[in-house]
């Protein structure tokens, strides 16, 4: 295996766990029960039937998902599903969706959600920067939104919530693409669920949707077809052409998950770890390390952080990358470093990103104390 891979720090796509790697580059060539490349196997085939129907039970495994949940396998990534969940639940409702605009990603999915009916927004970190997410104090619910929406986990500044918000009584939308299966995450208590595969659990191409029965009894009936949760219910999420490499590769992290990780508590352990060992090397910094998201709300998916200037910043990734690390630019909307540890980055590639942060602030330190002596 190529030991770059094992050091991708990408926000997404993600890397992958090597058995995965390994197993998914053996069916490009053959999937020895079929006698096919994976890449040519009809998605009418009894063996993907066989596939999607495993893939189901993987996912309601993993989160304990109730029988009244139906489980998709959809394409267009979240950013369809910024427009799929306002037609089916704002549109013609007369009332307003809540949504919270906690950073790049939340506030991608209000100009659409707009497009379909009222939307109060009933809290923005705008004013911060998006370096912190809102306490229950500043959250005001109301008992009649037709939905509740936020998003889990905000990628680009490395803010994650660690608690279920919301009314029991409001269906409650989350957007999970970059902590799903990441953790347990009470699943039951969400009306719809959706996350695009490329951060934890594949590669881009599909998008996994987790929707309760009850949600979809009163949908309108102008939707376009593709665009209609009920469409793919009936077709198995094999209405058109499905991505079936993408969804295959899927099935592999959930047979990972479950057989070699253990589940998903277990799997939150090691993400924890994982997430640990860099922030206390922040915290132990004295500053050279700034950690952009307030302490209660770091993410255990997205470790961003600066330095001291733009420049010590370019120094840093040429030198990481040097070093053999991919994938640690800071997102284009707000710069930066971010380390994304997601479920397939194995512990040692932290402890290695770990000792070369240590190395480069000491390093840096000694040409500065160097510069004054001189």
């Amino acid at each position: 295996m190529n030991p770059r891979n094992s050091l991708n720090f990408s926000g997404g796509p993600g890397v992958l766990p090597e058995s995965v790697l390994r197993q998914a580059q053996e069916s490009v060539i053959e999937v020895p029960e079929v006698g096919l490349s994976v890449l040519g196997i009809s998605h009418r085939s009894d063996w993907f039937a066989a596939v999607v129907s495993e893939l189901e039970t993987n996912v309601r495994t993993l989160l304990g998902l109730p029988n009244d949940y139906h489980v998709l396998f959809l394409q267009g990534g979240a950013t369809q599903q910024f427009s799929m969940v306002p037609m089916t639940l704002l549109r013609g409702r007369g009332r307003p969706a809540e949504y919270l605009h906690t950073g790049y990603w939340s506030g991608k999915a209000l100009p659409e959600a707009r497009r379909e009916g009222q939307v109060r927004v009933l809290w923005t970190g705008e004013t911060d920067g998006f370096r912190r997410l809102p306490s229950d104090a500043e959250l005001c619910f109301s008992p009649d939104a037709a939905y509740l929406h936020y998003v889990s986990n905000e990628t680009v500044e490395g803010l994650q919530f660690h608690r279920v918000l919301g009314r029991d009584d409001v269906p409650r939308v989350c957007d999970m693409s970059s902590d799903f299966l990441s953790k347990p995450c009470e699943a039951e208590r969400f009306s719809l669920i959706y996350a695009h595969a490329q951060k934890n659990i594949g590669p881009a191409g599909v998008t996994v949707v987790l929707v309760r029965d009850a949600l979809l009894k009163d949908v309108p009936d102008d939707l376009p077809g593709f665009l209609d949760y009920r469409t793919h219910v009936q077709s198995h999420s094999n209405f058109n052409t499905p991505p079936v490499f993408a969804i295959w590769v899927v099935l592999l992290v959930t047979r990972w998950l479950i057989n070699e990780i253990g589940g998903l508590a277990r799997m939150a352990e090691l993400n924890r770890t994982k997430a640990d060992l860099i922030y206390n090397q922040l915290d132990s910094s004295a500053g050279f390390y700034r950690g952009r998201a307030a302490t209660a709300d770091r993410s255990t998916m997205n470790v961003a952080f600066n330095l001291a200037s733009p420049e010590m910043e370019k120094r840093f990734l040429a030198e990481a990358s040097g070093a053999g690390f991919s994938g640690l630019s800071g997102h284009r909307a707000i710069g930066g470093i971010r380390a994304s540890i997601y479920d397939g980055l194995m512990l040692p590639a932290v402890e290695k990103l770990v000792g070369f942060m240590d190395e480069f602030r000491r390093r840096q330190r000694n040409v500065r104390v160097s510069e004054t002596s001189a």
